[in-house]
């Protein structure tokens, strides 16, 4: 589609009725630190809590208009553009079927069926659903309101970037924008680029779900094995064809961002306006800070995105424990000391003023004692490199377990020092499963009994997937078999047997 053509589409949406104009917020705190202007765009202000209810009444009210005898719409979704589509059919008056995997939250469901729709759960993930939903669509005779891939949900979104312009009419360097399926980035890069081609549009998106920038990478559209789910309003396997065949020319850089990062960011977002963004509404910012230190870019107008406020309470204190890291502002170090009298107080003096934010320790043996300690920096990465030259220096062997996920998510809570002798052909794993009520029963269940679980490690985070770190007694000659058992629980699992986490503090 051209320039042209998708700008008479922006201009022409129609949003309003269920959407407002949400405000520009210049955000003192990270423009002082920065050294930039830094503005806020606050989707997270909208009825729904998301910018998804722009495109979602677009398309729905271009389909009603085209085809007044339409009986309903129905989409697959479990997120924010299950709820855009719900208020979109209540304010047209509208039958609506919204299809959700099994282990949608409950707040989910109830928050759809608060606007009159019908929620249906089937399957265990977004694909079952939607292969559901597209079934029940022909059936009924309902239309299928697609969450990205479709050009008047991309100009619903791109009203976004009208408001941009007319709210800060002077230069913009750079606007960015989350992309997961790339709806969104589609709309904002396809107005701005017809009004403002100098504005440059960065996208951003989680390092674990980065579908569009491995794309740019292939040169086509890749579907990725796996994606990570803290920032699920941005976990997308593959990005849509029509929007990678848009944005691919349009958007001028794509980055990507670590979870600790998106946590800063939503602290940020908090410390400037006192707004709690969900982790996909934190994406943008995220990616600001990282483009802009790693740019140098001074005395610059940078806009983010935050695109929505559906965050579950008790997230917020996974966030919380990760900021601190996303912000240089924590290490997280294993360091060996002497097992005698004395030792750990001697290492406390290296430490000096430093703040230990986190200090585990278990007895190893009669020589040895290994320490897992958070030590609180001041001046970023530098700092911490610094420290753990120090402690080269005075002879403590120190590995650095800041950017190690294994050690953030479950060593750190379990730290209790190794088993002895007894336990032998010991093999440790780390598992994904969907988190919803009898789902860890369920688990332990398939596991059964053939191999003994000698390690097991659970810890709830707040979201719709859980995480376990399990370790079995495997002999040698049993491995294939093993593997072979793992492949058939069909759910993420990787390999940790030779992270140094479990290798110093549980082998």
């Amino acid at each position: 589609m051209g320039h042209k053509q998708f700008l008479e589409k922006v201009l022409t949406a129609r949003v309003y009725d269920v959407a407002r104009e949400t405000p520009l917020d210049f955000m003192e705190g990270i423009s002082s630190r920065f050294d930039n202007k830094v503005w806020l765009k606050r989707e997270d202000l909208q009825s729904i809590y998301s910018f998804k209810l722009r495109g979602a009444f677009n398309k729905i009210y271009k389909i009603h208009r085209a085809h007044p005898e339409l009986s309903g719409v129905i989409t697959a979704s479990a997120g924010n553009h299950a709820q855009g589509v719900a208020l979109s059919a209540q304010k047209l008056n509208l039958k609506a079927i919204i299809v959700m995997p099994t282990s949608t939250p409950d707040i989910k469901v109830s928050a759809v069926k608060s606007y009159g729709a019908k929620a249906v759960l089937y399957g265990e993930n977004f694909d079952e659903a939607k292969t559901y939903a597209l079934d029940l669509a022909k059936k009924e005779g309902l239309a299928f309101i697609h969450p990205f891939d479709d050009f008047d949900v991309m100009a619903g979104q791109g009203t976004i970037a009208l408001e941009i312009i007319r709210q800060h009419p002077d230069d913009i360097d750079a606007i960015f924008v989350p992309v997961g399926g790339g709806g969104l980035a589609a709309g904002i890069a396809g107005f701005i680029k017809a009004v403002k081609p100098e504005t440059k549009i960065i996208g951003v998106e989680p390092a674990d779900a980065a579908c569009f920038y491995e794309a740019m990478k292939a040169g086509r559209r890749v579907t990725l094995k796996e994606v990570g789910i803290f920032a699920d309003g941005v976990a997308v396997k593959q990005i849509g064809k029509n929007t990678f065949s848009m944005i691919r020319h349009l958007v001028d850089d794509v980055i990507t961002v670590t979870t600790d990062q998106i946590c800063a960011a939503i602290k940020d977002t908090f410390e400037d306006t006192r707004a709690i963004c969900e982790p996909a509404g934190a994406v943008s910012l995220a990616g600001l800070k990282k483009y802009a230190e790693s740019k140098g870019l001074r005395q610059q107008t940078l806009v983010a995105i935050n695109s929505g406020a559906n965050m579950n309470f008790d997230r917020l204190r996974h966030v919380s424990e990760r900021s601190e890291i996303g912000e240089e502002r924590e290490a997280l170090l294993a360091v060996q000391i002497p097992e005698r009298p004395g030792s750990f107080r001697q290492f406390c003096k290296i430490i000096g003023k430093r703040q230990i934010t986190e200090f585990n320790y278990r007895y190893a043996d009669d020589d040895i004692a290994r320490v897992f300690a958070g030590i609180q920096l001041r001046h970023g990465i530098a700092e911490k490199n610094d420290f753990i030259k120090l402690l080269k220096k005075k002879n403590y062997p120190v590995v650095d377990m800041t950017d190690n996920e294994v050690a953030k998510l479950h060593t750190r809570y379990m730290v209790g020092g190794h088993p002895g002798g007894s336990v032998n052909n010991e093999v440790l794993f780390r598992f994904q499963f969907p988190e919803k009520p009898g789902a860890l029963l369920n688990f332990l269940m398939k596991v059964g009994e053939r191999w003994n679980i000698s390690l097991f490690h659970y810890r709830n985070h707040g979201s719709n997937f859980g995480r376990i770190l399990m370790g079995f007694q495997v002999d040698k000659d049993d491995y294939k078999a093993f593997r072979c058992f793992l492949s058939s629980l069909d759910m993420p699992h990787w390999d940790e047997t030779d992270n140094s986490a479990y290798q110093l503090f549980l082998k």
